[in-house]
């Protein structure tokens, strides 16, 4: 299967590489700005996993001149999703399939609006992952998980054909028969965990040693009776996962948005917190998020003052 990896960030560059170092016929669309990068210093992941390099990782930084690709491993950040599009439609064929790992699910309307539901498949990751000002990927715990499924028909020959492609490339792949149900679950915990740590300003176990514990309990409830009013309430697994992660007064825990934060870099609030506040409806106040949000458009703000 001839799989193209939108971008080289903290997951694209991750998964695509772990890809590449099991041998699949990967390639990297770029900019001609982070091609040039990547011809002098290759592609480097550093993980408690093993770390992996290789000189010359095979790049584009035009889509669709070898023929189309199988499958297009989707990992922009939402705020680009428009220009990435644009970027990898001219590899997309009558039997290419698109697996998306962004958060929230507002990408998926502009997806499915582009190329069709059925080519589009339900996805995400689980990994802590980041960029160096070396180009690194930097990989910060032991979780390298990566989630799909077809929305449709979780037994589907094609989500049985990314199974094989993607089994067994050093990181964890598994095939979940409610990928739209986890996906919201996914979004409840990242606009918590994000809403609170950016915020605050601080670490999870940070905020809960200062007796910020309520105030995440608000935040989360908001996020889960929002999920709950489209018909996706989050499932006792989830909750009890989200608890022992946001709750935790021992924890380092801080959303990759904060990190954003403090590097004075774009952030994803609107598609993570914004979108999530535009499905509140009667009987659902979410007051928590809807002050998470306005602190990060108020740092956008004063970014683009700042930096016109």
């Amino acid at each position: 299967m001839r799989i193209l990896v939108v971008g080289v960030g903290g997951i694209g560059g991750y998964f695509g590489g772990r890809l590449l170092e099991a041998g699949r016929d990967v390639r990297f669309l770029v900019r001609p700005s982070r091609a040039a990068v990547l011809a002098k210093t290759g592609l480097a992941i550093k993980s408690p996993l093993g770390d992996y390099a290789h000189p010359a990782p095979p790049v584009e930084t035009a889509a669709g001149a070898d023929g189309p690709a199988d499958l297009i491993l989707l990992s922009c950040k939402a705020y680009d999703l428009e220009d990435a599009i644009a970027s990898f439609a001219p590899a997309v064929g009558p039997d290419t399939l698109i697996l998306p790992l962004l958060n929230g699910m507002a990408h998926m309307d502009a997806l499915d609006a582009r190329f069709g539901s059925a080519r589009v498949l339900g996805g995400l990751c689980q990994i802590s992952s980041g960029r160096d000002a070396e180009g690194r990927i930097l990989h910060f715990n032991d979780i390298h998980n990566l989630v799909c499924g077809d929305r449709a028909d979780p037994r589907s020959p094609a989500i049985a054909r990314v199974e094989a492609a993607l089994g067994g490339a050093g990181f964890v792949l598994r095939i979940s028969p409610a990928i739209v149900q986890e996906m919201w679950e996914k979004w409840v915990f990242i606009a918590a965990c994000a809403g609170i740590t950016c915020l605050m300003r601080a670490g999870v176990g940070d905020i809960v040693a200062a007796g910020g514990a309520p105030v995440i309990e608000a935040l989360f409830d908001e996020c889960c009776k929002i999920a709950a009013s489209q018909g996706f309430p989050p499932g006792d697994g989830l909750i009890k996962q989200a608890r022992t992660f946001l709750f935790n007064p021992q924890s380092a825990l801080m959303a990759s948005m904060l990190r954003d934060v403090e590097r004075g870099a774009p952030t994803e609030a609107d598609h993570v917190l914004g979108a999530l506040l535009k499905l509140v409806t009667n009987g659902v106040g979410a007051p928590t998020l809807n002050l998470a949000y306005i602190n990060l458009k108020a740092y956008a703000a004063r970014c683009a003052r700042e930096n016109p």
